[in-house]
């Protein structure tokens, strides 16, 4: 069985389609290709330059050790893989990157709105949106949920559609929740805490 090994387009040619230096994108590059999943698979000899959900899921629960990154690591790897190919690449990964540390407050929004329509469908609806809060819930652990569990996560979607759903016709459509964001300076505030990351 070989591994056909993905090479990513040039450097100058992501250059120019991010925010990033030619010397950023190869820091980046290097830790990219490298990725191993953790536990009792083996790393393959020659890095495949692209990272497969399992892996992904393996990767973001490091990061989240009290809780299950799981579900909230699915939806947030399929709006990685923007050509839906059941893998990231490089150039996917450092895309969304991109926009989302350096990206403008409008990308970064439009962004954000992407994953929370899990069905692609252009708009966000409550079933969508309770997917996601109990996703971070769970992700963030046992600690993040008060003593009745489920009335939290609903208590948010709640207020989010109350902000956010300007029409009341229990859809929230890009032009609404980019209208909300910008009205609620808490939202503002956390987009601008990722600016300077890198």
């Amino acid at each position: 069985m070989t591994m056909v090994c993905h090479r990513p387009e040039g450097l100058e040619q992501l250059e120019a389609q991010t925010n990033f230096t030619k010397r950023e994108l190869q820091v980046l590059y290097r830790g990219f290709k490298n990725v191993r999943p953790t536990g009792p698979l083996k790393a393959p000899e020659c890095p495949s330059g692209m990272v497969n959900e399992e892996t992904f899921k393996q990767i973001y629960a490091q990061f989240f050790p009290h809780g299950d990154a799981s579900t909230y690591a699915h939806y947030l790897f399929h709006a990685f893989d923007t050509t839906q190919t059941g893998s990231v690449k490089f150039e996917d990964f450092v895309t969304a990157l991109s926009i989302l540390l350096r990206g403008t407050v409008h990308e970064k929004l439009r962004w954000t709105f992407n994953l929370y329509d899990i069905n692609k469908d252009g708009y966000i609806n409550k079933e969508e949106m309770m997917d996601i809060v109990k996703a971070i819930y769970d992700m963030m652990g046992k600690y993040t949920y008060p003593v009745l569990k489920e009335d939290t996560p609903r208590q948010h979607v709640d207020v989010f559609f109350q902000k956010m759903d300007k029409n009341k016709d229990g859809i929230v459509t890009l032009d609404e929740f980019l209208e909300s964001c910008q009205e609620d300076d808490n939202i503002m505030r956390s987009l601008q805490l990722f600016q300077n990351v890198m």
